[in-house]
């Protein structure tokens, strides 16, 4: 463009207002912009960035960062996920595109767009909700006896204060139960820090030595240690090792039985013995369904508290239906379901069989082999057969929101396992979510 003078207040207020973060580098790594929208997500301003290079300002690794990976290579890269910690010393996670800026065939620094995920990535890995507030062991409602068992021993971890290994498939409350050990052991709600093993591993130990020059009594609770690599379980062991053994709580969980995990080189050895000083199984939700009534019972109490609805229980029907189905997503998909089912409703106050969702309706019948009846899935009790765009809408959210459970939210893998592009499964993924808020 041969004069693009009067287009450059257009530029700059673009560069401002828009709603991606944007941050180019020169070739020495100087930042050359940085926009209002990275200043949210990082917590830098320009000035603090001006004169050092950005691997002087975070805290990931040169080879971990997209922009000097792009300065190297002179390569773009695509939909990056990048999780690293800010100024202010929160995790965020970002999807980046970074692109090589050549002038006349001369590479001058690259230039990155990054879409801030970090609430995604929450609502992905942490769906049993906080609610705001400490999460105590009172507030866990266990009516089995292996659940009560469970809070007993956790209750013991706490007042010893030795290292915990929590056992149990995803969704079952391994989370739930670490910050009750955490509130049963330390006043303070704060000093309660998950480590996700799933993101960026070496971000797991860049976290932790952060954390460990400030003068806190922290309780870490590092999840899913069988995702780090087992160099990266040997580094962690050795940082946990040097530790002061009665300054901070210690907490670590496991997907499935650690002595398989080890078996087949996922699992430490060492690390496991580390952790297992006291080791804790969390149960199936299926195997324990004695919970599952007052589970339901507490969500609706606090979607009252928090909504001023007025929703107040499951009728009977639909309390047998949830006791027949197996959960294989258990507590979260428990509560995954529940967030569904309320959505839907205005002023009912009993959850209706015709208010569960399709696709549930249709897994609990699946399951049901012995009394499979073709119109539970097509027609809506007391309604007439469903329009075929609403049924094919309905088989579509269903498939699409199981696939990404099974990748863990995971938007490349899922789109890969289903054919198509990221942008694909990412426009259907809104398109599915917009029809769900207009019924709403």
């Amino acid at each position: 463009m041969k004069n693009s003078e009067p287009l450059l207040p257009f530029y700059e207020f673009i560069a401002t207002n828009v709603s991606v973060g944007i941050h180019a580098v020169d070739l020495s790594g100087k930042t050359i912009i940085y926009n209002t929208k990275m200043k949210e997500i990082e917590g830098f301003h320009f000035d603090e960035l001006a004169d050092r290079s950005i691997i002087e300002m975070f805290s990931f690794r040169q080879h971990e960062s997209t922009l000097m990976r792009v300065l190297q290579t002179g390569k773009k890269e695509i939909n990056v996920k990048q999780t690293y910690w800010n100024k202010n010393g929160h995790e965020i996670t970002t999807i980046n595109d970074t692109f090589p800026l050549f002038v006349e065939n001369k590479l001058i620094g690259a230039i990155e767009f990054a879409r801030d995920i970090t609430s995604l990535e929450k609502l992905v890995y942490q769906p049993l909700r906080r609610y705001d507030e400490p999460l105590t062991f009172d507030m866990i409602k266990a009516a089995s006896a292996s659940m009560k068992q469970v809070i007993e021993d956790a209750k013991k971890a706490a007042a010893v204060k030795l290292p915990v290994l929590l056992i149990g498939e995803s969704g079952t409350g391994k989370d739930l139960v670490a910050e009750g050990i955490h509130h049963a052991a330390s006043p303070d709600s704060e000093a309660f820090v998950t480590l996700v093993s799933r993101r960026s591993a070496q971000s797991v130990l860049d976290k932790l030595k952060q954390l460990l020059e400030e003068d806190k009594d922290y309780t870490f609770f590092f999840e899913r240690i069988d995702f780090l690599s087992l160099d990266i379980q040997e580094q962690l062991l050795a940082m946990l090792q040097a530790l002061p053994q009665s300054k901070y709580m210690l907490i670590g969980s496991v997907g499935s039985d650690p002595i398989t995990l080890i078996a087949e080189k996922k699992l430490s050895k060492s690390l496991y013995y580390f952790f297992a000083k006291m080791a804790i199984t969390i149960p199936n939700l299926t195997d324990r369904k004695e919970d599952i009534l007052p589970f339901v019972e507490d969500y609706f109490s606090r979607h009252r508290e928090r909504f001023a609805s007025q929703v107040m229980e499951l009728a009977p029907d639909v309390q047998e239906l949830f006791l027949q189905y197996d959960w294989p997503g258990n507590l979260k998909e428990l509560e995954l379901l529940l967030d569904e089912i309320v959505s839907f409703m205005t002023t009912e106050s009993t959850v209706t069989s015709d208010l569960l969702p399709l696709h549930f309706r249709f897994k609990v019948q699946q399951q049901n082999t012995n009394n499979r009846e073709p119109e539970f899935f097509m027609f809506q009790q007391n309604h007439d057969v469903m329009p075929l765009d609403a049924y094919l809408r309905e088989a579509e959210s269903y498939y699409v929101q199981n696939v990404l459970n099974l990748y863990e939210g995971n938007i490349t893998k899922a789109a890969n396992a289903l054919g198509m592009s990221r942008q694909n499964l990412q426009y259907r993924i809104r398109k599915i979510k917009n029809s769900t808020h207009q019924k709403q």
